[in-house]
């Protein structure tokens, strides 16, 4: 804004303003967007246009979660004209850590419509609309269609390929976002004529075993962070015009070394079923394709489904657990949890009396997560002697609803 204000000053005449307001009107800006966006209208690389393209523009973000957050308050900050919003899950405390658009007065709210309330409550002048219905096959051609932009900010692949299947029969960029435990990557997707979509890269749907949730795996608050604003740079670069999109490379993230590499990706593929040469996934039978059954995975950030290797017969209910034992609570949820230590760690400090697996056969008790690798554990805990484990839903879950609600959650 110096040097707009430099050339408004003509030999100590005083500020020409009708001639610098008249310029930025030209390009669409009111006088308070001018004073609002400033820090990026002097940029050389940046300017009036290219702002003016932002406040026009629209972005839809699918996930308001890790990654969704950032990107949505740094959208909402940088003046894009229309922000949507896709979530369907209701916040939790363990979501704050990492999920910055939301506030503990939030904690139970829709999270689609707390991330809304918190970018309106950023910049009132852009318009933000919350969809707590999710993106979904038929609704999505409809979502994508009316925003410019789509930004991939979910935790399942149902969703994941969704989106990109709609990105690439609406004709969309697509800016693809992942992080978990201490790592991240980000790519755009559907950049016409040669960059892939996600179909291209991944043509089959990931292992079950293979998808691991924040929940199990674990994530660094600031992970999703920086890759979910990297994601509202692609967007902001897709709208404005300016850079170059990362599109035909994937950016990778580890956080333990501060670091970044990036890989050139393949070119789209000319098989693909969503925007090869001949697609067999069309705007005629998207809303009908199944996406659950390619995928194996819900279209949320449930427990994945059992893999039912544990007979009905051979499984304990909590309270019957709880019964058996005839101890403390604490006791009998902390003997033989199958998972890791580390998991341990989070939930046992406050609570005395976890054992090791190997230890006092005669008393530990599986409590498993609904989980492949927590049911694939039964099969070493009959070779330990252990008694059955048990069904349902996630055992130490369950054990703090339904017996000891004192006991740590995670």
């Amino acid at each position: 804004m110096d040097k707009l204000r430099s050339e408004a000053v003509d030999s100590g005449e005083g500020p020409k303003s009708s001639q610098i307001i008249g310029r930025l009107s030209g390009c669409g800006l009111s006088s308070s967007q001018v004073s609002r966006y400033s820090r990026q209208l002097v940029l050389p690389s940046f300017g009036p246009q290219a702002q003016a393209r932002l406040c026009q523009g629209s972005v839809l973000i699918v996930g308001a979660g890790g990654l969704g957050s950032p990107a949505a308050l740094y959208l909402a900050a940088a003046g894009v004209g229309q922000l949507g919003i896709v979530d369907t899950d209701a916040l939790e405390l363990s979501n704050l850590h990492r999920q910055i658009a939301h506030q503990e007065a939030s904690v139970g709210r829709h999270k689609a419509a707390s991330a809304a309330a918190s970018c309106r409550a950023l910049n009132s002048s852009i318009q933000v609309v919350a969809h707590e219905q999710g993106l979904l096959p038929h609704n999505a051609l409809d979502l994508v269609g009316a925003y410019d932009v789509v930004l991939d900010a979910s935790d399942n692949a149902p969703t994941r390929y969704l989106a990109s299947d709609a990105c690439c029969i609406a004709d969309k960029p697509l800016v693809s976002g992942a992080a978990l435990g201490m790592d991240g990557q980000l790519t755009t997707l559907c950049m016409r004529p040669n960059g892939p979509c996600y179909r291209c890269l991944y043509p089959e749907a990931p292992a079950l075993a293979s998808c691991r949730r924040c929940g199990e795996a674990g994530v660094l608050g600031v992970a999703p962070g920086i890759i979910g604003t990297l994601q509202a740079l692609e967007a902001i670069k897709l709208l404005s015009g300016v850079g170059q999109p990362l599109t035909q490379r994937l950016l990778l993230l580890n956080c333990l070394s501060t670091s970044f590499r990036t890989f050139k990706l393949r070119d789209r593929s000319a098989a693909c079923a969503s925007c090869g040469d001949r697609p067999t996934i069309t705007a005629a039978n998207l809303a009908d394709y199944d996406y659950k059954a390619f995928t194996g995975q819900p279209f949320n950030d449930a427990a994945p489904p059992s893999l039912a290797l544990i007979p009905d017969a051979q499984r304990l209910r909590v309270q019957d657990l709880a019964q058996r034992l005839g101890q403390s609570a604490s006791d009998a949820a902390g003997a033989g949890s199958s998972r890791p230590p580390s998991h341990q760690a989070a939930g046992m400090d406050t609570h005395a009396g976890s054992s090791p697996m190997e230890s006092s056969p005669e008393t530990v008790h599986h409590l498993l997560e609904s989980t492949p690798t927590s049911e694939a554990s039964s099969g070493r805990s009959s070779s330990l002697g252990l008694a059955a484990p048990i069904g349902g839903a996630s055992g130490l879950t369950a054990w703090c609803q339904m017996v000891d609600p004192s006991f740590p959650s995670y």
